[in-house]
């Protein structure tokens, strides 16, 4: 199991474990099988059901085939979130390096360094003599530099990724902001009410933060009483506050203070 380590704004290190190369295969042979299959069907009911014939109706074809397998895997992964079918099948996803959700520009790096793909869509709109399995192992054959590519760069990369600065991992083990100490304090006059807070250390915020979504989950607050008492104690506070108050304040307060540093 390959994991990085992502940094984020907040000195926080998230951690994500890198797809595995067999889920990586098997999501992109769905997503393969879904186009081929899209062009098969969608062929056969232009032709036989509508008659509409290739050469008499290019401009129909190429709509109705090109565009949906050209744009397949871009408009995928930007209206699910960094997953293609296949993706989703596989539990797996595209994140940035940075730990978010990708940028529109890094989708579409990625989507533009798919040459491998090309050659089943090109050969299945234009509908050169070549039988369509052609261009499936054609497709087939290129995509050999990508698993060389995802082979030999540390996070498993392939050229897009690469270029986009984006990674593919298991959805089973990715974190969102939310799962962090990240709190979004959005007003303008909010006050902190312990300053102190920032005398604290990273691992001391996640302890707080760990500590307060055991006690959610758990619906126990004891470890709270006893996390409030020790920060109190460490940074010379009172407060009337209850326990699990008192620890989401220390929350809000670090973010907004942290964000003016």
């Amino acid at each position: 199991m390959s994991i990085i380590t992502i940094n984020t704004a907040f000195n926080i290190d998230l951690e994500f474990e890198i797809a595995a190369f067999h889920k990586r295969l098997f999501a992109y042979l769905i997503d393969l099988t879904i186009l081929v299959a899209y062009r098969m069907g969608m062929a056969y009911f232009l032709s036989e059901t509508l008659s509409l014939w290739y050469y008499d109706n290019m401009a129909i074809y190429l709509l109705v085939l090109s565009v949906p397998m050209i744009f397949y895997s871009l408009a995928c992964e930007l209206w699910f979130n960094g997953q293609t079918v296949g993706k989703k099948i596989m539990s797996i996803r595209v994140i940035s390096l940075n730990g978010e959700e990708p940028a529109f520009g890094q989708y579409l790096l990625r989507w533009i360094t798919k040459f491998f793909e090309w050659p089943l869509v090109i050969g299945s709109v234009f509908r050169y003599s070549q039988p369509l399995i052609s261009f499936i192992i054609i497709t087939g054959f290129l995509g050999i530099a990508v698993v060389i590519s995802i082979t030999a760069t540390k996070k498993n990369q392939r050229l897009g990724d690469l270029a986009a600065g984006t990674v593919i991992v298991d959805t089973k083990t990715v974190l969102g902001v939310e799962d962090t100490v990240f709190m979004d304090v959005k007003m303008q006059d909010y006050q902190p009410l312990f300053p102190e807070v920032m005398r604290l250390s990273d691992g001391d915020i996640n302890t707080i933060k760990n500590v307060l979504t055991q006690a959610k989950k758990t619906k126990n607050e004891d470890m709270c009483y006893r996390v409030e008492a020790k920060v109190k104690q460490v940074l010379g506070i009172q407060s009337g506050l209850l326990p699990v108050q008192f620890l989401e304040k220390l929350l809000e307060d670090y973010n907004y203070l942290a964000t003016k540093e």
